[in-house]
């Protein structure tokens, strides 16, 4: 059996859109369009990113699973079924403040504790403090 977690960002982006949402704010995603499974309007891609409104008003039928984000949206008044897969979300950050989380690459890496010879290195001094009875 391995010990294998689901990763956090789904939950994070989750949390962080209702955050927003709940204070009357705007929230935005930028993503990576280099991932596959991407389904946006590419005549909207800047850099290799496109920032989407993921607001209640502009992304109708909004679903963030576990995978995926999808929702429909207009761009330039025309509609398009947009699927973002959950590992090309880079950051969501609220429009009117900027605050938000950023996702690095390796952000769902396991981070693994130091080995136990590493932790041995640290030296270990006697407590000043004494035992009264």
């Amino acid at each position: 059996m391995t010990n294998k977690n689901t990763s956090k960002r789904p939950y994070l982006i989750r949390a962080m859109h209702e955050w927003m949402i709940d204070n009357s704010q705007t929230p935005h995603i930028v993503v990576d369009v280099k991932v596959d499974g991407l389904s946006v309007p590419v005549e909207h891609i800047v850099d290799g990113k496109i920032t989407l409104n993921i607001s209640h008003t502009a992304a109708h039928e909004l679903e963030i699973t576990n995978t995926n984000m999808t929702f429909q949206a207009r761009f330039g008044g025309i509609p398009f079924d947009v699927c973002v897969p959950v590992n090309a979300v880079m950051g969501i950050y609220a429009k009117e403040t900027g605050q938000g989380m950023v996702f690095s690459e390796k952000f769902d890496n396991d981070r693994k504790l130091p080995k136990d010879s590493a932790m041995k290195k640290v030296s270990k001094k006697r407590s000043h403090l004494k035992i009264v009875s």
